[in-house]
């Protein structure tokens, strides 16, 4: 099947993002009122179709994860971290259960829409059930250690967002060793383009799209972004894009790492290795150029940051992951550079808090709610309606959220027993009940 690259550590060339596009669309459906498809497919898919994506995806996450030991190499230290992520996974159960229905039953969800031709070019569509107006539309890029991301990690975010009448899309992207960091920000070029150019068939508004990522892929859409910019700044080369950045109203960036220079030792001494880093971001004569801190500094494309969005930031004071700092730098960078660009730290939070933890405690949240507040801000009746919108529900005890704190790595007491690891290994191996089955 399309979605098993057969070698994993060789990157795979990208179409043309035109192409794409083309070829998607002799593929689509007939569509009915506001570009919601009169099948949906997601109710006809037969038996057998399911259990064939399912077998490749299943193929692909073992074979890519025996390579990736190759890598890391087995001992005792990581028996011991893997135990770990099973015991915050099983605390955090009763939500990720939850939330899995909802993902894979839910008539909202289209999962593994199709956006290019590459290995796990796929998104998951999380759709408001209000269709009676184009929607707003967040495209989300998941995190995941450029190793370990799915799009299925966005499925909380995608479901709290919908019921707020804002239509989600979740991109998948390669990860390493399938891929590099440059194929990585290629598939989410691509997947971006997928939704600028075909979201209103969707039900969504190509006029109200917001850009958001978290962790790792915090960096690769921010990546994707500058990237884009500098390709428009550049007069001959505007004719080759398939997506602008002012199609984007906004960017969210959330608890990412924006200077790779910066993060090499600090990621070594969490757990990822400097050889797998250095391999993932294609040796260390690369990391500037995919580092969007370094890249804005450059006086030659300081056109290129006039094109950007206006751009937030939301980072825990109390990240051990990847440190607010990493956030503050780049705010600083985009201001001197003439960018509209914020900053919001959550005291305390940690790198989990803000993704994982708060969002199933329900109840009010305030990045939850800045997020919805912007997306909303010229929509009085949205406004009115969320003003009147009901408490999210709690979907894990608040003692089981408590102890899961304490053992993910970014609080300061796991920092000390489980330094050696990653926090975004806890967040997506805790998530990957949602990717079984599909």
């Amino acid at each position: 099947m399309n979605d098993v690259d057969t070698e994993p550590l060789r990157s795979s060339k990208v179409l043309d993002y035109t192409d794409g596009a083309k070829s998607h669309q002799r593929r689509r459906r007939p569509v009915g009122k506001l570009g919601t498809p009169s099948s949906p497919p997601w109710r006809t898919q037969s038996f057998s179709r399911d259990f064939g994506h399912a077998a490749a995806e299943t193929y692909l996450v073992t074979r890519l994860s025996f390579t990736l030991l190759r890598y890391l190499g087995v001992g005792y230290r990581w028996i011991t971290r893997l135990f770990a992520l099973g015991c915050y996974a099983m605390l955090l159960m009763p939500g990720f259960l939850q939330v899995a229905y909802y993902y894979f039953f839910s008539s909202q969800v289209r999962r593994s829409v199709v956006y290019g031709d590459q290995p796990r070019n796929r998104l998951d569509l999380y759709l408001p059930e209000n269709n009676d107006e184009p929607k707003p539309v967040v495209i989300f890029v998941t995190g995941g250690a450029w190793i370990i991301g799915y799009k299925a990690w966005g499925s909380l975010l995608g479901q709290q967002l919908a019921e707020r009448d804002i239509l989600v899309a979740c991109l998948d992207y390669r990860n390493f060793p399938q891929g590099t960091v440059s194929d990585m920000v290629k598939d989410a070029s691509q997947g971006i383009s997928f939704v600028c150019n075909h979201i209103a068939e969707y039900g969504g508004d190509p006029n109200r799209i917001y850009l958001m990522g978290q962790s790792a892929g915090a960096h690769i859409s921010a990546c994707a972004l500058v990237e884009q910019a500098i390709k428009e700044s550049e007069s001959g080369k505007r004719e080759n894009i398939s997506w602008s950045v002012s199609q984007l109203k906004a960017y969210f960036g959330l608890s990412g790492g924006y200077n790779l220079l910066n993060l090499v030792q600090h990621l070594h001494n969490r757990g990822l290795y400097s050889s797998v880093f250095l391999s993932i971001m294609e040796g260390e004569q690369s990391l500037q150029r995919f580092s969007p801190e370094v890249m804005i500094q450059d006086s030659s494309i300081r056109d290129a940051v006039s094109h950007l969005p206006p751009i937030t930031l939301f980072h825990g004071t109390s990240d051990y992951s990847i440190p607010s700092d990493a956030s503050k730098t780049f705010v600083d960078a985009l201001q001197r550079a003439g960018a509209q660009a914020t900053l919001i730290l959550f005291e305390g939070k940690t790198h989990t808090d803000l993704f994982l933890q708060d969002p199933l405690r329900g109840g009010k949240d305030e990045l939850f709610d800045h997020i919805v507040a912007v997306i909303h801000a010229n929509d009085k009746e949205a406004l009115a309606k969320d003003a009147m919108a009901p408490p999210r529900r709690r979907l894990v005890p608040e003692f089981l959220l408590q102890m899961a704190r304490e053992i993910t790595p970014s609080s300061p007491y796991s920092r000390q027993v489980y330094k050696t690891i990653y926090s975004d290994a806890f967040v997506t191996f805790a998530h990957f009940v949602l990717s079984l089955g599909e």
